[in-house]
């Protein structure tokens, strides 16, 4: 398997990994400079010449993943048989500079609801590198000519057209998952708000809507589904940054967006 592949399967399962680079070579070494090594947690693809040089890598970027390090690093070794060494004597004559880099598990969001407002947070998210999952029970709305414009994303952009329980994709999330409930059927947000709350896997919840929509929300959580005040205080709305109020769907989807990327910062990574 390519590292390239390797990578793409370490973000497809959601497990964290570390990239090792050959960076630099001065003199003989097993590898030349761009060879790369792929670390998981119990495998690994790829070679960067065997050897100390590879052994010391791999243990230091297991550490790193224990001990979620974000941060890069960079390791010399010196190629000769003057070096003590933790894994047997290399003595090619050179020294190799490696490069470390944290391949973390990227976020998820989902945005049910992708109409004017969900389209434009789509726009601005697909610029991420994240998950992105859109859902909609409306064929129309996911309609590849709609989302022509998430074309270029940087994100992975996944999805769903449920055109009866949208709230069932709820369980195919992945763990984590940033939820962002903005449907056109306040029936629809309904019934999505009170399967958030029973599925406590999932990162924030938000809701877009106005004081009484909520009001009228949070008594029929309470009411009809059980759900006592800790639990109902999941949700947050209304979401957006409170001093931007421009209703234009643009405008919300700025707000929208800034306010998730200030979640992203408070939970750090």
């Amino acid at each position: 398997m390519t590292w390239v592949a390797a990578v793409a399967r370490l973000r497809a399962r959601r497990e964290a990994g570390v990239l090792v680079t050959v960076a630099a070579v001065r003199g003989h070494a097993p590898r030349d400079a761009g060879a790369k090594l792929v670390v998981g947690t119990d495998r690994t693809w790829g070679s960067i010449g065997g050897g100390n040089v590879e052994a010391v890598s791999i243990d230091r970027a297991r550490e790193m993943l224990a001990a979620s390090v974000s941060e890069p690093e960079l390791m010399d070794f010196a190629l000769n048989d003057k070096v003590t060494n933790q894994h047997g004597v290399q003595c090619c004559g050179g020294t190799v500079s490696v490069l470390l880099e944290p391949l973390p598990v990227v976020r998820a969001v989902a945005v049910f609801g992708v109409g004017h407002v969900g389209l434009e947070l789509a726009r601005i998210l697909a610029r991420q590198d994240l998950d992105l999952h859109l859902i909609d029970s409306r064929s129309d709305i996911l309609a590849d000519e709609r989302l022509d414009v998430l074309a270029d994303a940087v994100a992975q952009v996944h999805v769903h057209h449920t055109p009866l329980l949208p709230e069932e994709v709820l369980q195919e999330l992945p763990h984590g998952t940033h939820v962002l409930i903005m449907t056109h059927d306040h029936a629809e947000d309904a019934a999505l708000c009170d399967a958030a709350l029973r599925t406590p896997r999932l990162g924030s919840i938000g809701l877009i809507g106005s004081a009484a929509k909520w009001a009228r929300f949070r008594k029929r959580l309470a009411t009809e589904g059980g759900h006592d005040d800790a639990v109902i205080d999941r949700i947050k709305t209304p979401i957006g940054l409170a001093d931007i109020t421009g209703k234009e769907p643009a405008t919300i989807a700025v707000s929208v967006a800034a306010d998730l990327l200030r979640t992203f910062e408070s939970e750090g990574g």
